[in-house]
């Protein structure tokens, strides 16, 4: 295989080579991946019969061949054949100039923008839960002595100041909850991954919310069931899947909603660290709820430790949920506006056991 023909099909990201009737004359798996679609099926048509683009490109195209330069088009949807619309970045380069061919490289904006801000709300999860870890302990113990001693007070006192020794006892049984919530990200065990699958942790999770605080909630599935397994730890993952179900479920303040859960496989998604090493997530699952949405001042951290948008909310909830899933080597974002939150989960796939 030639160093060219290594670089194409490498190309983490989906990439047309358009020639100069503005025909498909190649596409990179990726592509494959992003349009459900083979190679041979889209090669040698006309490149607007199989991809769809919300703007007008003609002009663009032209001005490419025209002064051989590569062109960028942001925040345009990207669809078409077996792909439904997606949020994405394009670029447009000249290939070959004797013969008029050009790049059509397609960049989902939905993880350009996110990849970067996971990590880094990964890291900072770490650094402070770390840092509140260590404090935890020297802070227990001396609340234990202020409860104990309230409640001595409050053996010889009269019903109005009986009120202030069962707020001090009640507010310092509130920080204890809290600290022993720190304490877990320390506890929690690496994950003890095997082959599992999505579909079973998702219905166990739904099953659990429809008896309990998920009763006034629609629940929609929507499963590809061909998905194959994860590589993951089933508790861990059960863990996610409820906690961001439950949340979905409180958004709607005890009104009648909708959740809707989805699978589905995106060849084309690589998760690329700092480092330069990365591996494959073609397994999605998509928690959408028709609630208000993330109140926006907090919508782009939401996965950092004490972030929260809910009264009396202590935001480790989904700071501990970006770390499972962290250290499952996968990927969760989220997309929010009114009446359409949408978490999505990225985990890779288990690998084959040779015979």
């Amino acid at each position: 295989m030639s160093i060219e023909t290594q670089l194409w099909t490498s190309l983490p990201v989906p990439a047309l080579l358009i020639d100069s009737n503005d025909d498909i004359s190649a596409i990179n798996p990726a592509a494959e991946g992003f349009f459900n679609a083979s190679e041979k099926s889209m090669c040698d048509a006309p490149v607007w019969d199989k991809v769809a683009v919300d703007a007008p490109l003609e002009e663009a195209f032209d001005r490419c061949r025209r002064d051989q330069s590569s062109l960028y088009v942001n925040d345009v949807d990207v669809g078409g054949g077996n792909r439904p619309p997606m949020m994405c970045n394009i670029q447009i380069s000249p290939f070959d100039r004797e013969a008029g061919s050009m790049l059509f490289l397609i960049q989902p904006r939905e993880f350009s923008g996110r990849l970067g801000r996971s990590n880094t709300s990964n890291s900072a999860a770490k650094s402070a839960i770390g840092m509140a870890e260590m404090l935890a302990h020297e802070i227990k113990n001396p609340l234990a002595g202020i409860t104990g001693a309230a409640q001595l007070l409050s053996m010889n006192l009269d019903q109005q100041d009986l009120e202030l020794t069962d707020l001090i006892v009640e507010e310092s049984r509130r920080i204890v909850k809290l600290l022993e919530q720190v304490e877990q990200f320390g506890n929690l065990r690496q994950p003890q991954k095997e082959a599992i699958n999505i579909h079973d942790i998702l219905d166990r999770a739904r099953k659990s919310a429809v008896v309990g605080y998920g009763a006034h909630m629609r629940f929609v599935e929507d499963y590809d069931p061909s998905l194959p397994e994860a590589f993951c730890d089933a508790d861990q993952l059960l863990q996610v899947i409820m906690n961001l179900i439950k949340n979905a479920c409180e958004a709607t303040k005890g009104k009648t909603g909708e959740i809707r859960l989805r699978t589905y496989y995106e060849h084309s998604l690589r998760l690329r660290r700092r480092d330069g090493s990365g591996n494959s997530l073609p397994l999605q699952i998509e928690i959408q709820d028709d609630g208000p949405g993330l109140p926006e001042d907090i919508a782009g951290n939401v996965f950092d430790p004490f972030v929260s948008g809910r009264e009396n909310g202590t935001g480790l909830g989904l700071a501990l949920v970006s770390k499972i899933i962290a250290d499952h080597d996968g990927w969760i974002g989220v997309d929010s506006v009114p009446g359409r939150t949408v978490f999505r989960i990225s985990l890779p796939v288990a690998p084959r056991i040779k015979e």
